[in-house]
This record gives structure tokens, sequence and C-alpha cells, in this order.
């Protein structure tokens, strides 16, 4: 049991390499054989321990030669520039797995994977997240510009609406699937051009998702 509590409640929007759907999700290879996403969520009310995160953004580049799983990972963590010295390394120390279960939640288990972790970043995250809408629009500048859409249907051109869930997943129970692009800079650089993307309501803590 980890001894310090936390808790984060809030809107995910990810952005990855492979084709919609994710194959990841299903403990498949990846589409390409290898994973490059970007990560970015909305606390819209969380703590660690005594210190409040409400309102708080973190955002990540990421990068495996591989399937997550093989390792050899590298990531640019990404925390708000408007967080405070102690808001910070909670957030960082949540982000890096630290004061959590093993295997609880996605920031622990992917935190296992990571050959290479560069300085943290602290910058304007400027994110949009509707999920149910399928839309998303992040913007830290010098790092990342993305956005997520609605994948759309090839025929008629509407939107079309595919979930992903999860009763024991370590991220989300369920995802809305969409389409993403994103550009990032810095020591990982990604294109990635309509590629998958979800959207998720998150509520997890120190023992991973809350159902």
């Amino acid at each position: 049991m980890a001894d310090l509590q936390w808790t984060i409640q809030g809107r995910e929007f990810i952005n990855c390499n492979c084709d919609y759907g994710c194959p990841c999700q299903f403990n498949s290879r990846p589409t390409h054989g290898n994973c490059h996403a970007v990560v970015a969520v909305i606390i819209e009310k969380g703590h660690h321990g005594d210190v409040r995160l409400d309102g708080l953004r973190i955002a990540a580049i990421a990068t495996w030669p591989g399937a997550i799983h093989e390792g050899h990972g590298a990531i640019v963590p990404i925390v708000d520039e408007r967080a405070s010295a102690e808001q910070r390394e909670a957030l960082l120390r949540i982000m890096s797995g630290e004061d959590t279960e093993p295997g609880a939640t996605f920031f622990q288990v992917f935190s296992t994977t990571f050959e290479t972790i560069h300085e943290p970043v602290f910058a304007p995250i400027d994110l949009e997240v509707d999920v149910q809408g399928r839309l998303a629009r992040l913007s830290v500048p010098g790092w990342i510009d993305a956005r997520g859409e609605p994948i759309r249907n090839p025929v008629t051109g509407e939107a079309h609406q595919a979930r992903i869930d999860l009763p024991h997943g370590f991220e989300y129970s369920i995802a809305e699937v969409g389409r993403g692009w994103a550009k990032t800079a810095g020591p990982i650089s990604h294109a990635l051009d309509d590629s998958h993307a979800h959207f998720a309501e998150l509520h997890m803590t120190q023992s991973g998702v809350v159902r």
C-alpha cells in the first residue's frame, strides 16, 4: 500500500501514432511497431497529501522503440507553469509513479518502461478537452501543438462514435475514440498525422482507477 494518499479527477486527451482504436489497448502490437505519443490532462479536482491540485494541467511527450511493455522509452514531463513549488513536486511524483501502488495507474506502469527521463518542463499548457464531443486542443509553446477530432464516416462524413471499455484498466474505465494530429519539438520530436486519439474522464488515486 502507498503511504501517501492522492487523487486526481479530470479530463484526458491522448494522441499516438497507432491507427484508430490503438491495438495496444487490446494487448496487441502497436500499428507501426513503435509508439510515439502526446498526453495531456486537465485536473479539475485533486490533491497529493495536503497539496491541492485543482485547476492545474499536466502533459508529456513520450516515445518507445517497440511496444511499451518492452521498455527503452523516453519522456519529457510537462507541468503547468502556474503550479507552486509544492504542486510541481506533487505532480511530478504522481506522473513518475511514486506514492502509487505497483501496477495501479498508467503513470506508475509506464514509469517502469522509461530508459530516459528528460528534465521536466514548466510551461503554460493551453488545453481544452470535450470528451463526449471527441474534441481537444493542446498547445505548449515550443513543445506541443496538437488537436483531436471525431472519426468521420467515410461515406456520409458524419461523426462516428466508438468507445473502449476497460473494466480493469489502469487509465480509465471508458474512453471515447477519435483521431488526432500533433507536432512536438525538443529532445522528442513527433509528427502525428490523422492517427489514434482518445478522450476520457479520469478519476484515479494511489490505488488505481475509481469506478
